[in-house]
């Protein structure tokens, strides 16, 4: 059917329409300086991943687009050879856009590290397909990276040492992948809460693991749910923590599971739980005055009993981006208790502290135990408290 503004003229309407031009049935008369008129024109294809150089935490503006072999954009755009180089990779989306938490991140960067280079890898084209599909193209996302770095090593002073890749959910993978075929080895790879859906228990070449940098931490946020775990539950880095056990975190309602359902916010649970592993990241670069503590420990049950608050031997570290380079060639699970919210260092508890007594310091996520002296009533700091890595 014709619209009401359509008739029996003889020129036919134009519009645009999902990103591209498409003929009504219909046709309407327009005057003879009409404008709108059909013109062949080919959009160039925009390449399935993509690199911007952010200059700017405004998520209006896009920033510089580098691409292999092209040096004009790096001096254009002010590139910082000698400096920090980070590299932001997303993961799977639903929507085909950029979710708030990327330019928190961005911003949280750029104030913590003002000299330093943020680069976003663009790959949504890839991302916003079937979860198994965008599966199979981080891989392929992985290469793209790996030549990026590979590229920018060719440039004077530009070291490998300096780059610290980010990958939230897939893009945690896809990081692993750069880091396994780059010529060289990365400085850092954090994971954030990197997927788990067939990446769980696969071989180390297929998923993010120790070998993709010389350091690789890892935080864990939503390891299980309802018998799918939309994080990894196993250990893939040098250091992996699991903040509040890993599963549920406070301020989400999952406690509330069957309301969630009932009201139809699973999804935004689901999104919170996820999600809370970046918010975790940020606020170790904005809160550096409140910094967190994990603790190494072999599982959430034992460290909800107070009896892993040590920090001999690197059995505590910091977490987000304050995580200090362990020298132990194994995987290290490490937990802690936070806030619902920013800032996310726990208020001190009263955990059980075998025969020693519980006490707390406020540079603690979770309370340590002092052991008693041999003067009545009073209470000795541990040895391994002057051991903390606190500014």
């Amino acid at each position: 059917q014709c619209p009401p503004w359509g008739g029996g003229g003889e020129r036919r309407v134009w519009g645009p329409r999902a990103g591209t031009r498409r003929k009504h049935p219909c046709t309407v008369p327009f005057p003879p300086d009409e404008h709108h008129k059909p013109r062949n024109v080919q959009v160039a294809a925009k390449p399935p991943v993509r690199f911007s150089l952010r200059t700017s935490g405004d998520s209006d503006h896009e920033g510089c687009y580098l691409s292999v072999g092209h040096n004009q954009p790096l001096e254009d755009c002010g590139f910082n050879v000698t400096a920090k180089t980070f590299f932001i990779i997303h993961g799977w989306t639903m929507s085909g856009m950029f979710e708030s938490w990327l330019y928190k991140l961005v911003s949280a960067l750029q104030m913590r590290e003002k000299e330093a280079n943020v680069v976003v890898v663009d790959w949504l084209p890839l991302a916003h397909k079937l979860y198994t599909d965008a599966v199979n193209n981080t891989r392929v996302v992985g290469h793209s990276v790996a030549r990026m770095l590979d590229w920018l090593q060719e440039k004077d002073d530009f070291s490998l040492g300096n780059v610290h890749l980010i990958g939230y959910s897939l893009g945690a993978h896809v990081a692993g992948y750069a880091g396994n075929f780059v010529k060289g080895t990365v400085g850092r790879i954090t994971g954030l809460d990197p997927a788990g859906p067939l990446f769980e228990g696969v071989d180390i070449h297929r998923r993010l693991s120790p070998d993709d940098a010389d350091f690789v931490d890892v935080l864990h946020t939503y390891t299980r749910s309802f018998g799918l775990s939309i994080g990894i539950q196993m250990p893939v880095g040098h250091i992996d923590i699991y903040p509040n056990g890993g599963d549920f975190q406070p301020g989400c309602g999952l406690n509330d599971v069957l309301g969630s359902i009932a009201y139809g916010t699973i999804t935004e649970v689901v999104k919170c739980e996820h999600e809370r592993a970046v918010h975790l990241f940020v606020d170790s670069l904005v809160n550096q005055d409140k910094p967190s503590f994990a603790f190494q420990c072999t599982d959430s049950n034992r460290f909800k009993k107070g009896i892993c608050l040590s920090c001999r031997k690197n059995r505590c570290n910091s977490i987000g981006y304050n995580a200090k380079k362990t020298r132990s060639k194994r995987n290290s699970k490490m937990y802690l208790k936070t806030r619902a919210g920013m800032p996310f260092r726990g208020e001190p508890q009263s955990p059980q502290c075998p025969e020693e007594g519980p006490s707390s310091f406020p540079f603690f996520s979770v309370p340590c135990c002092r052991k008693r002296t041999s003067r009545p009533g009073r209470w000795d700091r541990p040895h391994e408290i002057k051991s903390l890595p606190i500014k």
